[in-house]
């Protein structure tokens, strides 16, 4: 069997994903690098022989900065965006399955931060808690400001998911005598949890990492993206190119335990 001759615009579009590739994951690389250096190695290149000291020091308490308190912040806020904001957006997209008044509007009001600077809500959200006299904290106003900012798009999300989604798998239930709540819970719920996987995952994502909607609104501890900022202007030592590590291996476990969740849900799916 022939095949098909690869044109010039193939080889352009490998030679830029290549370079994206590198680009991105390039800095990862040396960083993941520089966190083997040796008890007396510094912050630059050559490697003054090869440890894994800095990642024992890494979880001593530190002259300059918490880490094991930022890094527990940044999870649990993170586990409370994703819960809110996979609930949040199940609702508004079994909502907007009906038309109603106003609906129009509402979508795009609850959009619009999208397009707002992150540190222009984080400045409002933050000079507001101190106007009615409440005082900012991760936990209140700084998990109000991701939630603006990953609702959005958990809730564009679903609007995609219910817009491919067919009505006769309900239909076929009621008419089988399912109560809506059946219907809901054993066909539709099934069929969307791949992607309600996806919007935790998304929304658990934008929280740990966020870092401008934080500045204002964290209070007086830092989540994990604002003690890596300060450590940057504060630790001498590869100590910091080993919470660089740490935080990165972390990411892909949740990604890979996200991915190996959509398959298990995927695999019993079609054995039922």
């Amino acid at each position: 069997m022939a095949h098909e001759k690869r044109t010039i615009g193939f080889y352009i579009l490998a030679v830029f994903f290549t370079l994206f590739v590198l680009f991105l994951y390039g800095p990862l690389s040396a960083i993941l690098i520089l966190s083997f250096q040796g008890e007396t190695g510094g912050l630059t290149f050559p490697l003054n022989g090869v440890s894994l000291h800095w990642f024992a020091n890494l979880f001593e308490r530190q002259a300059v900065g918490d880490f094991g308190g930022s890094f527990r912040r940044s999870l649990v806020l993170g586990v409370m965006v994703m819960v809110v904001t996979v609930v949040v957006s199940l609702l508004a997209g079994l909502a907007f399955r009906q038309k109603f008044r106003g609906a129009t509007a509402l979508f795009y009001l609850a959009v619009a931060s999208l397009v707002v600077p992150s540190i222009i809500i984080s400045l409002g959200i933050g000079v507001v808690f101190q106007q009615i006299g409440f005082r900012p904290a991760w936990y209140t106003s700084a998990f109000g400001a991701h939630l603006t900012w990953t609702l959005p798009f958990g809730v564009l999300i679903m609007f995609a998911v219910f817009n491919r989604f067919s009505p006769a798998y309900e239909e076929a239930a009621r008419d089988l005598g399912a109560t809506s709540w059946q219907t809901f819970a054993h066909v539709v719920l099934p069929m969307i949890a791949p992607s309600l996987i996806g919007v935790g995952l998304f929304g658990f994502t934008l929280s740990y990492d966020e870092f401008a909607r934080t500045l204002m609104t964290s209070g007086t501890f830092n989540t994990l993206p604002l003690e890596i900022y300060g450590m940057t202007t504060n630790v001498t030592t590869p100590v910091l190119y080993a919470l660089g590590t740490v935080t990165t291996v972390f990411s892909f476990l949740v990604i890979l335990a996200t991915l190996g969740a959509i398959l298990y849900v995927g695999r019993r799916r079609a054995r039922a």
